[in-house]
């Protein structure tokens, strides 16, 4: 059972392996907020574990072998969470895929800096 201290944390979930992209995360990042960073959602935990952090960013990039869409239908269709997933990168069919299978909004990478802070105010409730 998590702590109030737990479920008032400020955290979201960065899916992907790139250190390029796990390092803008930390410098855009601010102050109060916590990353953790998955493969998959079942690396963060069960349902309970997922759903103590506010959003989550997921890179479509392709790279490291991990399947973001089915990232997406695991949080979506398996844990039946609705957090706010934002993808990052990938091409035309990465984000009709990652759409198709629930995922919430779509940016460039290049946005990371100024998304980001906008985004963690966003949540900060």
């Amino acid at each position: 059972m998590p702590s109030v201290a737990e479920r008032l944390a400020r955290r979201l979930i960065v899916f992907s392996h790139d250190a390029a992209l796990r390092e803008d995360v930390a410098r855009s990042l601010p102050e109060g907020w916590q990353a953790s960073y998955a493969a998959s959602a079942s690396d963060v935990g069960e349902f309970q574990d997922v759903l103590l952090h506010r959003f989550a960013l997921l890179d479509l990039e392709p790279g490291d072998g991990s399947d973001p869409v089915e990232t997406v239908r695991e949080i979506r269709s398996e844990m039946l969470l609705n957090i706010p997933i934002f993808c990052l990168g990938g091409d035309a069919a990465a984000r009709d895929a990652a759409r198709l299978a629930r995922a919430d909004r779509f940016f460039e990478r290049a946005e990371l800096a100024a998304l980001l802070p906008r985004l963690c105010e966003g949540f900060a409730w």
